[in-house]
This record gives C-alpha cells, structure tokens and sequence, in this order.
C-alpha cells in the first residue's frame, strides 16, 4: 500500500542507528507515524523540526501497521523564523504536543482539523494575531474530536446574549447575573470567543487558556488516559505572566 501527502510535523524518535520514527498530521489521513531512514542525521534534522510542512509518501504492507515515509521537500520551514520569538515557540510546541497526544493513530477527525492548524501556525510570526487565533483553534480542536462546548445560550435562562462564564462541569455557558451564588466556581468567559467582533480585554487570552485547558486536560486526554502535556502548562504560565 502506498499513499502520497502533505503533513505538519507533530515530533519524532529515534530508531536504531540514524532513522527517524516521524508523527505528522497530514491532510487526508490524519495523525500518521512512519519511518524515515537516516531522518535523524544532522543534515536532514532540521527539515523535521516540528511545525514545518513536508510533502511526503507512505509505504507499508497494511494500512494500520507503521510503514516508511519518503520525503520529497519541505513545503514551509516554519520553526527557524520563530527562533527569536520565545511565546510564538511557546506555542508551536503547545500545539504540535496537544496534536501529537490528544489524537490517534490514523484519527479521521485529524485531517479536519489539518486546515485551521495550518492558518494558526502560519500566523505565528504576528504576535499581535496568533494568541486569539490559538485559543479558538483550542476550542475547535474540543470540537473536532466530540468534545465542544455550547457557548451558545445560557445554560439556566436560554438567552443567547450577555454570556460571561462557563461551567466546568457541563461546559455550558451561563450569565454571571443568573448565576450570582457559584459564580466563583465558573470559568470566565472572553466577549472574543462568543463575539468575534468583541475586544480582546487585557487578561482575555489567558482566561481562554485557563477554560479550553480545563476541558483539554479533563475531557480530550483524560479520554485517552494521559495527562496535558508540559508543553501547554508552559504556554500558560507564559501567557499570563505579568508584562
């Protein structure tokens, strides 16, 4: 069997002498693994830095066994221009670890999810754009795998405006004036994520973070038994670190 791609470097490991055990989230078939012989040299890793978009062909005798990778060319060589920006790092590798741990081997909802990856990423080198790009790619990554959110109504009114808060039990949204005695116990709610013509207030970024890693963590990885990773507990802290 073979088959023929672009995909997004998730990660890689090291397999015997110089190959490669390369994940990649590809357009049409979604979270693959395959190896590439002498991948690990020094002259071919950096084509492989996570981020990057590589066209590339699958070998293998069945489809849900690990086959070989052949790379023809790197598409977008995406991790060298962020190298002097620490968060837009931050969140490369936020997101190719939450790719690379929530979804499965050969996930069809992967490829779905290879479009809005490919903006985010690409988006990176704006620091002023990719962290509200981010939050909604979190969200519509929860969405993508059976997980969303309803921001649509108030879970206890059914008014579809004024949405300030969401439960972490349910994931629902509610109105903090509907709710005045466990408000303390909702996730804030950013006006961007219900409004895309809202403002970003400052604290808006990290507050989104704050409620798609509860539903991340809980729901998505705890589905697949593993915990956030690292990497996105790292993205966190550097986004709400005072300026």
């Amino acid at each position: 069997m073979n088959w023929s791609d672009d995909g997004i470097v998730l990660g890689g490991r090291r397999f015997g002498e110089g190959g490669l055990i390369l994940d990649v989230l590809t357009r049409e078939k979604g979270r693959r693994s395959g190896l590439v012989y002498g991948g690990a040299s020094r002259r071919k890793r950096a084509q492989f830095e996570a981020g990057n978009t590589i066209a590339l062909s699958w070998t293998g005798r069945l489809d849900d066994q690990l086959g070989r990778f052949d790379v023809a060319e790197a598409r977008k060589d995406r991790a060298a221009r962020l190298l002097d920006d620490p968060a837009a790092l931050a969140a490369l590798s936020a997101i190719t670890s939450l790719l690379r741990g929530g979804l499965n081997e050969g996930d069809a909802a992967g490829s779905s999810l290879y479009e809005a990856t490919t903006v985010l990423l690409d988006e990176l080198v704006h620091p002023d754009v990719w962290p509200a790009i981010y939050v909604r790619w979190e969200l519509g990554l929860l969405s993508a795998l059976g997980f969303g959110l309803d921001l649509d109504e108030c879970a206890v009114s059914g008014a579809n405006d004024g949405l300030t808060h969401v439960s972490p039990r349910t994931g629902r949204a509610v109105r903090g004036s509907e709710a005045e005695q466990y408000v303390d116990r909702l996730f804030a709610l950013p006006g961007f994520l219900v409004d895309t013509r809202a403002d970003i207030l400052p604290g808006d970024i990290a507050a989104g973070l704050r409620l798609t890693g509860h539903f991340i963590e809980n729901r998505l990885f705890a589905s697949v038994h593993r915990g956030l990773p690292p990497e996105r507990e790292r993205l966190l802290r550097r986004i709400a670190r005072p300026a």
